[in-house]
């Protein structure tokens, strides 16, 4: 499980959150990824990938089948008021440039492999269509 907090704690600590370096900064989960897919491990990534470029470019990186996209999709407002850190706020003060859904776009995947309308399943209902959807890969 590669984490976005984790990520960019570490490997991707000298990036911002300007669209280049959005853009680098999941060149390299991808790249990291793409080196576990080859050991044999599946790596589930949790990343806010705004950009469809950017996340079309992971999935030409690698083996056809091997990159499945889960498109979480939530309004702002619902991520707002899931927001324990007070991001939201701050970049709606000025505070945080670059923000995803405030002062940054995000382009809505257009033919994800999942998608899953947070606002309205629970975790629960979440991780059982994730399970399905898996179940029928399998076979």
């Amino acid at each position: 499980m590669l984490d976005c907090d984790n990520m960019r704690h570490g490997l991707c600590s000298d990036l911002g959150f300007s669209p280049k370096d959005r853009a680098e900064n999941i060149r390299r989960v991808g790249e990291v990824a793409k080196l576990f897919a080859d050991a044999g491990a599946i790596c589930v990534t949790a990343f806010i990938s705004p950009y469809s470029t950017d996340r079309d470019a992971i999935r030409q990186n690698l083996p056809p089948g091997q990159f499945v996209e889960v498109y979480l999709n939530i309004p702002v407002e619902a991520c707002e008021k899931r927001d324990s850190k007070g991001l939201y706020a701050n970049a709606r003060a000025g505070k945080i440039r670059d923000f995803t859904g405030v002062n940054a776009p995000y382009e809505p995947p257009m033919k994800p492999e999942l998608e899953l309308s947070t606002a309205q399943l629970t975790v629960e209902e979440c991780v059982s269509r994730i399970r399905a959807f898996l179940a029928a890969l399998e076979k």
